[in-house]
């Protein structure tokens, strides 16, 4: 027992404090009664130093307008050769899914999304006292201290996903999936300028013309911008007319238009209350709405 407190052993298993003794010519027992000794004592355990990895908090992350919540990541463009990448930097707002800001380069850099940061703040109009909150993975640009002091600066709050969990970060991984199984999604870009040249139309696309099953068939770029309970209203104004003038066309009765969503959540807490007529997405949504 001696022998496996002492300093040399203390975080040895048997197996190993056996074969060293054995190495410098001395036997005290086998690795097995070492074992014994310590059952005897309670000390049958890891007595190996290990890293203990800290417990994350789940974001809890509530939107009820545009510029309240932006999602960020990073995703790898196949390059003209193996092993050569181009690295697009998306900002999405979870309420709207308006894409606010997008950059493609040639590496993943702090100082880069730093930048994207604060020219998308400016093009959106955002104040310094905004009350804004920034969420994104691990990603060493997004937990760099370039980043952070940025976002300091401006008064946003900063959140992370758990590590490994993808479902943290929905709404970018799953608008990474609609850019890249988009029909005109190339399998590898030239150069950056083909990156950049493909990606700016995608995403005036995608604002402005893409009808999205998450908001009612709205664009990202009407409910960013205040324009669905006009849209929406519109609507139900020439479903109206086409029941009162053929009723019988409409056989589950008098034709309803939903409401524009009115929160989004990054995961919800256990309940979430929902107001009277209106619509709320929640994480596990988020697949099905891209």
């Amino acid at each position: 027992m001696d022998q496996l407190h002492s300093d040399r052993f203390v975080d040895k298993s048997p197996g190993e404090v056996c074969a060293t003794l054995l190495d410098e010519g001395q036997y005290l027992c086998s690795p097995r009664t070492m074992y014994r000794i310590l059952a005897s004592a309670q000390e049958v355990r890891e007595r190996r130093d290990q890293l203990k990895h800290p417990v994350y908090t789940k974001p809890e992350l509530l939107a009820t307008g545009p510029n309240q919540v932006w999602s960020w990541d990073i995703t790898k463009l196949l390059g003209p050769e193996k092993w050569t990448y181009f690295y697009l930097y998306v900002i999405i707002d979870i309420f709207s899914r308006y894409v606010v800001g997008w950059m493609v380069a040639t590496r993943e850099s702090a100082a880069l999304a730093s930048r994207l940061v604060w020219e998308t703040c400016l093009k959106q109009g955002l104040p310094n006292d905004h009350n804004l909150i920034i969420h994104s993975d691990r990603g060493a640009p997004m937990k760099s201290k370039l980043l952070a002091q940025l976002l300091a600066d401006l008064g946003i709050t900063k959140s992370f996903s758990r590590p490994q969990v993808s479902n943290d970060n929905p709404f970018s991984e799953s608008h990474f999936k609609t850019l890249k199984y988009h029909p005109g999604f190339p399998g590898r870009f030239g150069c950056i300028e083909d990156a950049r040249g493909h990606c700016g139309p995608f995403f005036d696309w995608y604002n402005d013309e893409h009808r999205h099953s998450g908001i009612e068939m709205l664009t990202p770029a009407m409910l960013h911008y205040g324009r669905a309970d006009e849209i929406l209203a519109a609507r139900y104004n020439v479903l109206q007319a086409a029941y009162l003038a053929r009723p019988e066309r409409f056989v589950k009765g008098e034709p309803r238009v939903a409401q524009a969503p009115t929160a989004v959540w990054i995961n919800p807490p256990g309940t979430v209350p929902a107001a009277p007529e209106s619509t709320v997405i929640t994480t596990a949504q988020v697949s099905q709405t891209y």
